[in-house]
């Protein structure tokens, strides 16, 4: 399966980019240019590393449409952010914020770790587009809710410490059972610049890995 629409600038910042040449990115961050591409951009959790207004600022143009996690709808305002702008949404919900894009919101905490509490509503995604599901797991551990994701792609995170590890994650991708499985969230931030390869080796042959760090 070509994943060529899904980029990664860095850590857990994606861009994705429909047939159509619509640009949705989650959590933008580290950006070294000012693209202003961005049709629509969603926010897992308020972490700097995941809600940057500085990065949001780079990509995002007067017409940019937001899905942030409800829990920080205060934070996100006093950013700038407002209703007009931004569907607040909590997990397990759907949304439309664009023709022909519509939005599911996972469960993204953490078990047994304090890091991302499960009563802050932290979020991931589900894009459908083109005919197409690509979950996107935020910072999250394996949790038992999420193995019943119908998803094409996953993006999930690989670095430890704040996240599943590799083993973890390549554990709940058997489970899953995507086409294609792509690692983030490692080699900055958190975890180290092996942990893609790592992840793969553990992975069922059967689905496809792409790495993209």
């Amino acid at each position: 399966m070509d994943t060529s629409f899904i980029t990664i600038n860095t850590h857990s910042s994606i861009r994705l980019q429909t047939s159509l040449g619509t640009v949705i990115y989650v959590d933008p961050f580290g950006f070294k240019t000012e693209p202003h591409d961005a049709d629509l951009i969603l926010i897992t959790h308020t972490h700097f590393d995941h809600f940057s207004p500085d990065d949001i600022a780079r990509v995002r143009t007067p017409h940019t449409a937001f899905v942030m996690p409800a829990y920080n709808m205060r934070e996100f305002i006093e950013a700038g952010f407002t209703d007009e702008s931004a569907a607040f949404l909590m997990p397990y919900e759907k949304a439309m914020p664009l023709p022909g894009i519509e939005i599911e919101t996972v469960p993204a905490y953490n078990i047994s770790k304090s890091f991302h509490p499960e009563d802050k509503a932290w979020m991931g995604y589900v894009v459908v587009m083109d005919d197409m599901r690509v979950y996107i797991a935020g910072d999250t551990d394996d949790l038992p809710e999420n193995r019943e994701i119908e998803c094409d792609v996953a993006l999930v995170p690989v670095g430890g410490t704040y996240t599943m590890n590799a083993r973890e994650a390549a554990a709940f991708v058997n489970t899953l059972r995507p086409t294609v499985a792509i690692p983030e969230h490692y080699g900055s931030v958190a975890g180290s610049a092996g942990d893609g390869e790592a992840f793969a080796k553990l992975v069922d042959p059967e689905i496809q890995v792409d790495i993209k760090l």
